[in-house]
């Protein structure tokens, strides 16, 4: 496995959110920008086994230790940057995983973006109440 110094490193991006992950042998625990993870997303459990979603779908909880960096966006951007960031960590640590982590959809990055407010309109799409008469 990996000694005490050695770390993996996975890059999560979602919206307008960026994620930096570390991943290290350890014991378990979540750090998001020097906080526990319960403590970072207090607001939803959901978001924490968003979180995990890489780790479960190879069954080795409690075996890493994470540490996240992660600016931008709103909550859920940002787990779920945290997700990718996670499963491209453990890619980086064995490569045996991905095919796992493929099929379960853990390593593609979901393109989608806020569309941009568009001039003469309200907001992107829209527009003033057509009148006929």
């Amino acid at each position: 496995m990996a000694d005490a110094n050695k770390y993996f490193y996975g890059l999560g991006r979602r919206k307008s959110s960026t994620a930096r992950v570390r991943l290290t042998s350890g014991k378990g625990t979540i750090t998001i920008n020097d906080k526990p993870a319960e403590e970072y997303f207090s607001s939803s459990k959901y978001l924490l086994a968003k979180l995990l979603q890489p780790i479960t779908a190879l069954e080795h909880d409690n075996k890493f230790a994470i540490s996240a960096r992660v600016t931008g966006g709103g909550h859920d951007g940002q787990a779920e940057a945290i997700r990718l960031g996670i499963a491209k960590a453990l890619v980086s640590l064995n490569e045996d995983f991905r095919s796992t982590l493929r099929r379960a959809e853990l390593l593609g990055r979901d393109p989608r973006e806020k569309e941009r407010k568009k001039f003469g309109l309200k907001s992107a799409r829209k527009q003033r109440q057509f009148t006929k008469r």
